[in-house]
């Protein structure tokens, strides 16, 4: 995910804020110290603008 927001060249803070969570909350997400719902995932993948399955392949 985190590649993802780079090649997009969003900040955490940026991505965040598109897709309505904390920052500090998508930190622990990208650092693997939070679990997120599908339902963020979904958030997340839409303000990255891509498929929600993006999110789990390698890049």
């Amino acid at each position: 995910m985190q590649n993802l927001r780079r090649g997009k060249g969003l900040s955490q803070e940026n991505l965040a804020h598109r897709a309505e969570i904390h920052q500090t909350y998508l930190s622990g997400v990208e650092s693997g110290k939070r679990n997120p719902s599908v339902l963020v995932l979904d958030r997340i993948a839409r303000a990255l603008d891509v498929d929600i399955v993006e999110l789990f392949a390698k890049h």
